[in-house]
Order: C-alpha cells, then sequence, then structure tokens
C-alpha cells in the first residue's frame, strides 16, 4: 500500500476541518464512494492514465494532513500524481472560504463554520455528481441508492485494490450511452429518468455537452445564472438538481430547497408551520455568492458533533 499526505489548508489560507469536509453531504453514502463516519475513512475510486482504476482511502494523517492510502499494488509515477490531483480535488482543497469565514464569524448561527467547515465533497468527475444527482430527483434515498449501485456494478471497471463490484469505478459517458433501454428499465430501475441518463450520457460522449468545463469556468467566464440556465437545459435538470449541481462544483449561490432542507430548516427555528422560501432567501441573502452554502451548513450543522 503508497501513501501520500495532504495538508488540510485552503487556497485562502483557510483550515481544513476532515471530518466535516468528508460528512459534508449525502453522495459519500453512494458508489463508488463510501464512508466509514466512525473511523473517518472514506473509500473513492479514481481513474488513473494508463491503467486500471485504483481504490483509495483518504483519512486523517499526520496532525494538518490527510492520508491517502492508495490499496493494491504500488501504483508508477503517472498513476500516483493522478491519485494526488483527484484526491486534492474529492476533498476540493484548492477553493478559498476564506472570505465566506470572515463573514460567518459575525454570524452567531454560522460562526462554529469559520473552523473549516464548508467544502463539499465532489467527485473526481461533474458528469458523475451530474447522474448522481439526476438519481435522487422524486424519489426516496433508497431508490437513489439502487440505482447507482446497479450503474457502477454492471458498467463500471473493475479496480485495482477494490473489493466486489461496488468499487468498481463510476461508468464512463461512452459505455453509459451504449447500455440499451432495457438495461435503464429493468437492471437499474430508473423509470422515466431512464431516457434523461441516456440522453446525457449521449450528449456528453459526443462532446456536444462539456461537463467538465463547468468545474473550471470561474464566474468572470461564466456568471452564476449563465451556469443554472446551461445546466437547466440538460435532460432530467430542474432547479433543485441545478442548484445541487453548482454546489458540487463550488458555486454556491443557490439554495437547495426540498422536502428535506425545508422542514429541517423551520425545525432548526424551532417553528411548527414551514417557513417560505423567500423567508429563508431573506435571510442568508448577505452572505451572497455563498448564500447556498451558509444556508446548506444551518441546516446539516449536527450531522458533526
Amino acid at each position: 500500500m503508497t501513501t501520500i499526505e495532504l495538508p488540510l489548508v485552503g487556497a485562502g489560507g483557510e483550515p481544513v476541518d476532515l471530518a466535516r469536509t468528508l460528512n459534508s453531504h449525502g453522495f459519500v453514502d453512494l458508489a463508488p464512494m463510501a464512508l466509514d463516519e466512525a473511523a473517518l475513512l472514506l473509500e473513492c475510486t479514481i481513474r488513473v492514465p494508463g491503467g486500471s482504476p485504483r481504490r483509495v482511502r483518504i483519512g486523517q494523517g499526520s496532525p494538518g494532513n490527510a492520508r491517502v492510502e492508495v490499496l493494491g499494488r504500488r501504483p508508477g509515477a503517472r498513476a500516483l500524481e493522478a491519485v494526488r490531483t483527484t484526491s486534492r480535488h474529492v476533498l476540493r482543497l484548492d477553493q478559498d472560504l476564506s472570505a465566506f469565514y470572515d463573514q460567518a464569524r459575525e454570524d452567531p448561527d454560522l460562526a462554529w463554520a469559520a473552523t473549516g467547515a464548508g467544502r463539499m465533497i465532489q467527485s473526481p468527475t461533474v458528469f458523475e455528481d451530474v447522474i448522481k444527482t439526476v438519481c435522487t430527483t422524486n424519489c426516496t434515498w433508497s431508490a437513489t441508492v439502487r440505482m447507482v449501485n446497479a450503474l457502477v456494478s454492471e458498467l463500471g471497471d473493475p479496480a485495482t485494490g477494490g473489493s466486489g463490484a461496488l468499487t468498481n469505478a463510476f461508468p464512463t459517458p461512452d459505455v453509459m450511452a451504449s447500455a440499451p433501454e432495457a438495461f435503464y428499465r429493468d437492471v437499474v430501475r430508473a423509470g422515466y429518468r431512464g431516457a434523461y441518463l441516456i440522453e446525457l450520457s449521449r450528449r456528453v460522449a459526443s462532446g456536444e455537452v462539456d461537463l467538465e468545463a463547468l468545474a473550471t469556468a470561474g464566474p468572470d467566464e461564466r456568471s452564476d445564472d449563465e451556469l443554472e440556465q446551461q445546466l437547466l437545459a440538460l435532460p432530467g435538470v430542474g432547479p433543485y438538481a441545478a442548484a445541487h449541481i453548482m454546489m458540487t462544483i463550488g458555486r454556491n449561490s443557490r439554495l437547495i430547497l426540498d422536502s428535506w432542507t425545508r422542514p429541517t430548516y423551520a425545525k432548526a427555528l424551532g417553528r411548527t408551520k414551514p417557513v417560505s422560501d423567500a423567508a429563508i432567501r431573506r435571510r442568508f441573502r448577505p452572505y451572497g455568492e455563498q448564500a447556498g452554502l451558509a444556508f446548506w451548513l444551518f441546516v446539516t450543522r449536527d450531522w458533526v458533533d
């Protein structure tokens, strides 16, 4: 087993709370990711150049560092560098949250977050996060898990260091685009989402849509309004899904308002009646481009002791 250490410091020199990062949202429980919450260990599968995908385990390292363990045989230099780069990407260590922390320290409800919370775990690719987000729409979490498990176990490439089909790499757009409709109907049991998954994969595989470019384009190149409109034009992506995808790529201006966050927010305020979306947006409007992140942290504070 080969190990790497990554300094837990954000792009602005701000601290990174590994526990909060690994528990930032539910996608850490969707294959091929797997979170051991008690041990604070996240496993994921990373594609590397010139070889099979690698299974890695991310956890606490020496003081101030995350430890990345590359499972299985020792990788070559190019593969090891890909693991390092992608692990930083998954932990979002290149994001600068220092200005957000400065503002949060002045907010009694969010001052706790300034010690390193707010980094949203992201998948190795935007494509994976988009597909998983579509699989969360209008269904139970157990249905989302079933759909994603089927995609990974049936279409994903086996990983060196992996243990079972759910450690396969997430399937590529080409492979998903070539799978027949019957697969999405009978194996994934995606319902109406099956057509969306096929069409999304076809557009990405053909080069018509470049999802990965969405994560690299800054606000000066593509505003949040423009990004949202591009996402809403994708098959199966509505306002909730667009907000979720934006947050997974570090654009935090939109609030994820759904059947879980709305009542959770009201409960946190001690309210027995729903709070209007307009009132929620007013509460977090002062955070500007980080309004969605501030809201998410407010409703997920109790996820980590």
